[in-house]
């Protein structure tokens, strides 16, 4: 979420970097800055008001106390209108603030400086190509059929037991599946990030503090019941650790791992482009999140960046690298970078993991700060990452890797998976 202040005082600048994304409402910039005007005078009468009553209040204690009932008693008499006056200058004050929060939060977060203007994914600007396509035969099958000739995935029995997007692993690809997600996070440990287990469920307030809500409600599943959300990545429960938290400057970088299954209704996704494990409801994820300071967190992203492609390349895997242009960005990021990896049964890129700077526009949701050395407080930075999304990876290794005898397992997977072939 975007500050008052700095709306106020960069206008002309917020607006410059919002058409960088094509926002539609930049009516809103306007609208932001009349509430907030409304709502300090009022504040600037509330606080007039109020210093007079307590003034007064001062001065008729006094006065009583030294006998003088009667003035006492006019100054009194003259200032019985200011709790009310006070009462009504509250209620407005909170009609206000709740207005400018309501408009506030359809901003999204500015894009940085080297972000560029697109609408579409196919304006994002590629970073760097890293190896070749696998070399496949023309008898080389897509990952959905490899799953079925193998018996390693279950598509029909994931939608007869819960529907479509919930696929069943077995056998081989059930410890494939187990295998990546250790291998990701023994990795993410020895990299200096610190595991954590959270809920699988989060509050609306978790849900605000990230972004995702207002702006996401509608492709999360939501337990109306009890009100609570299935998390969409590990990152919500994650950097929910640090809701209302002031951290101290030395013990930043904070940097967390977790693997969580992650829930996203998708709604509106349908096509062949979605077909076997190339978009699911349901997925499993290893998160990176780390809080830093602002001066060092484009630092951190490209230290995040590089880490992810150095899985990519572990996994021995042809990948690009996108800075994604301002239309295609999350409402929250004011920089991302996507990692996409080549399938080459079916011919096409597959982002498997997007790292993100978010600024302060999280921690400002979240009240997240740390105090410096002088003393000073401040909004930290929040950065995440995936590393990684295991389905597109899973489509990737069955694709890019099929041979006449099986389904070579990556070397680096081996240890985990204690088989190098799935046949």
């Amino acid at each position: 979420m975007l500050q008052v202040n700095y709306i106020r005082e960069n206008k002309e600048k917020v607006l410059e970097r919002l058409a960088v994304r094509n926002f539609k409402q930049p009516e809103l910039i306007d609208q932001i800055i009349a509430t907030d005007d409304q709502r300090r005078q009022t504040q600037a009468s509330l606080d007039k008001i109020s210093a007079e009553a307590n003034a007064a209040a001062k001065q008729i204690g006094e006065l009583m106390r030294s006998g003088r009932k009667e003035e006492a008693e006019a100054i009194k008499a003259n200032t019985a209108g200011h709790k009310e006056q006070v009462r009504e200058l509250g209620e407005r004050m909170s009609q206000f603030e709740t207005s400018l929060h309501q408009l506030i939060v359809q901003v999204p977060n500015l894009p940085h400086d080297l972000v560029s203007k697109g609408s579409t994914a196919e304006e994002n600007d590629v970073v760097l190509v890293h190896g070749q396509p696998a070399v496949l035969d023309n008898a080389a099958l897509p990952h959905w059929e490899l799953a079925a000739k193998y018996d390693i995935i279950d598509f029909e029995l994931g939608n007869k037991i819960t529907g479509a997007g919930f696929p069943v692993y077995k056998g081989k690809g059930a410890r494939l599946q187990r295998a990546l997600i250790n291998f990701f996070l023994d990795r993410a440990v020895e990299h200096g990030y610190n595991e954590v287990q959270v809920p699988h469920l989060v509050n609306e307030a978790s849900g605000f503090g990230t972004g995702q809500l207002p702006d996401k409600e509608g492709q999360m599943y939501h337990a109306a019941v009890d009100n609570l959300f299935l998390i969409p990545t590990a990152e919500v429960p994650v950097t929910n650790l640090y809701r209302d938290v002031i951290l101290k400057e030395e013990s930043l970088p904070v940097r967390h791992t977790a693997y969580t299954p992650c829930f996203r209704r998708e709604a509106g996704s349908y096509g062949a482009h979605v077909r076997g494990l190339n978009r699911l409801h349901q997925f499993d994820k290893v998160e990176l999140v780390q809080i830093n300071h602002p001066e060092k967190s484009y630092e951190t992203l490209e230290e995040m960046n590089t880490y992810v492609q150095s899985l990519l390349q572990d996994l021995g895997l042809h990948y690009r690298v996108l800075r994604l242009c301002g239309g295609d960005m999350g409402f929250t990021s004011a920089m991302t970078y996507d990692m996409e990896v080549w399938s080459g049964a079916q011919q096409r890129w597959l982002e498997v993991s997007s790292v993100s700077n978010f600024e302060t526009y999280q921690s400002n949701r979240l009240k997240l700060r740390f105090k410096g050395k002088e003393g000073k407080t401040q909004l930290a930075h929040t950065l995440n990452g995936s590393a990684l999304a295991l389905p597109r990876i899973v489509a990737a290794i069955l694709e890019n890797y099929q041979t006449p005898e099986g389904i070579k397992v990556p070397e680096a997977l081996v240890r985990y998976t204690g088989f190098d072939l799935i046949s």
